[in-house]
């Protein structure tokens, strides 16, 4: 209950912070898809721990095994496992945690929930959890630009006050990944950076902004009224942790404009039907409308300080606690990763609905490429996209 995500491509995620493994199984993949590890492996480099001196320090290769589901390069259309093995946990850190709850985090809640709770590293809150999720967009990645040439491109736009203004269609993987903190402006960055260093000098932490950009959706993936496409990225991307926010397309700010104003004017380009303006975010009553889908995700600053704090212990006593051993002082920088992730898993499964729901001329495949031709997509194209 609460581990599986997704409709027609399925995810279920598994595994505790300290215990011998994480990873998912995802049901639902199309058959024919090349996979292999070297797929996922690089988007879950992306999240890793211990990538740069502005993220938890704990060392984790975070390898990927496919243990089912693939053969001969290619998926089968059967249920795809993933595995990654936990590789440096130090439990000892958590002991006072055992005993008291930690502000801001999930122990008071899991423990009134269940009646008991994993509280090595948060053990199934962790953010430990998501590089399961990392693996499995990763391959929810490889069908969008196979199968229908839908790229996503997350970036921080803002970490506490530090913010920037990218136009969303010039930004790349390759601009995002040029700084630690994944800003593709190199100068703020560089006071993102500074902000995060001072915040862990102090003890302390920040929160910040990631925005996204979905390139290539055709017009009509979506669902009416309770799944609406929009409605499915924000429940994705509240389920991810430390979110506090979502916006799409003008978000709270169309709320100061009028209907006049905040309103998309259609115009024919070509054979297309386009938008003058974009303020919609590329979904309009649930359904993309074939621009580009534009949101923002909005990160708290990270729970576990390394400062004393008011708590109280399971006993219910009053108390203090203090952080003890290897944290984020910032989400952000590996939350681009988790975005892209949910943001896959999303769209691939309402494609897949789409194709399952639309009647077609028996001639028609639905796919922009057809299955049999996706391992020819050139090189190019796949390293364009990071594949």
């Amino acid at each position: 209950m609460g581990n599986s995500f997704g409709t027609i491509f399925r995810v279920t995620t598994w595994g505790e912070s300290h215990g011998r493994a994480i990873g998912a199984v995802i049901d639902g993949c199309p058959s024919l898809v090349p996979l292999d590890e070297t797929d996922i492996q690089p988007d879950l480099d992306r999240r890793a721990p211990g990538q740069s001196h502005l993220v938890t320090q704990r060392k984790e290769s975070d390898t990927v095994q496919i243990l089912s589901g693939v053969f001969e390069g290619k998926t089968l259309g059967t249920p795809i496992s993933l595995l990654i093995p936990n590789e440096d946990q130090r439990s000892g850190d958590y002991r006072e945690v055992e005993l008291k709850y930690r502000p801001s985090h999930a122990d008071y809640t899991y423990d009134a929930k269940y009646g008991i709770r994993d509280w090595r590293g948060g053990g199934r809150t962790s953010a430990r959890e998501t590089a399961a999720r990392v693996a499995a967009g990763a391959v929810a990645r490889k069908v969008l630009v196979r199968a229908y040439g839908v790229e996503v491109v997350a970036w921080v736009s803002a970490v506490h006050t530090h913010q920037v203004e990218c136009d969303p269609g010039t930004v790349t993987r390759e601009l995002v990944d040029q700084t630690p903190v994944r800003c593709p402006d190199l100068g703020v960055a560089a006071e993102m950076i500074s902000a995060i260093e001072q915040a862990r000098k102090n003890g302390d932490s920040l929160g910040g902004v990631v925005n996204c950009v979905i390139r290539g959706c055709p017009p009509g993936w979506g669902q009416p009224v309770f799944d609406r496409l929009e409605a499915d990225l924000a429940r994705a991307m509240m389920s991810l942790p430390a979110t506090k926010g979502f916006e799409i397309g003008s978000g709270f700010g169309g709320t100061v404009l009028t209907g006049l104003a905040h309103n998309d004017p259609f115009y024919m380009d070509g054979a297309r039907v386009r938008t003058r303006t974009n303020r919609s975010g590329g979904v309009q009553g649930g359904i993309t409308n074939g621009e580009d889908v534009l949101f923002r995700v909005a990160f708290k600053p990270t729970a576990t300080v390394m400062r004393e704090q008011e708590t109280v212990t399971r006993t219910l006593e009053d108390s203090t606690i203090a952080g003890r051993g290897r944290h984020d002082p910032c989400v952000l920088p590996r939350a681009v990763a988790l975005v892209e992730a949910m943001a896959s898993l999303v769209l691939v499964d309402h494609a897949l609905r789409h194709e399952a729901t639309r009647p077609r001329h028996p001639e028609e495949s639905g796919y922009s490429v057809p299955p049999q031709h996706w391992g020819a997509v050139s090189d190019d194209d796949g390293a364009r996209h990071g594949l």
